[in-house]
């Protein structure tokens, strides 16, 4: 109490009490004003993370449909080449018995006629796939376009 009196030239002890509780409440008051105001900023900053993802999930969510398309398309032209390929070597498959067929025929007519026939031989599509029967005449060409989703 010593102390307090010193500083309070005032010989009334409850005035000299008041300042430093006053000052005490003013320095707790701005305390309490500064948090509220770091919650707030706090919770804004929340908030915009919580837009922003938000944003985010939303264009990944686009992003993901469009890819989802993009596969089922690329899926459907799969399945109808597969579809095109497989009557393709139908139809391969039915012209080489026919060669075969014909051949057959020349090679009774070279032995009754006793002419001499030039019979190329048939080759085996399906031991070699990636050898052409036929030259090709021109080049094949593809386009950017066909290969758009």
């Amino acid at each position: 109490m010593a102390a307090s009196s010193s500083q309070c030239p005032t010989s009334s002890g409850s005035e000299c009490n008041q300042r430093p509780a006053a000052a005490v409440d003013e320095r707790k008051r701005k305390r309490m004003e500064s948090n509220r105001e770091s919650a707030r900023r706090s919770r804004m900053r929340k908030q915009k993370q919580v837009t922003d993802l938000l944003g985010q999930v939303s264009e990944l969510q686009n992003a993901n449909g469009q890819i989802a398309q993009g596969i089922d398309a690329t899926a459907q032209k799969y399945v109808e080449i597969e579809s095109a390929n497989n009557v393709l070597r139908a139809q391969l498959m039915e012209l080489t018995d026919r060669l075969r067929s014909l051949n057959s025929v020349l090679q009774v007519v070279e032995v009754v006629s006793g002419l001499a026939i030039d019979i190329p031989e048939i080759p085996d599509p399906l031991m070699e796939p990636w050898q052409l029967p036929c030259p090709i005449q021109q080049p094949i060409r593809a386009s950017a376009d066909m290969l758009q989703f």
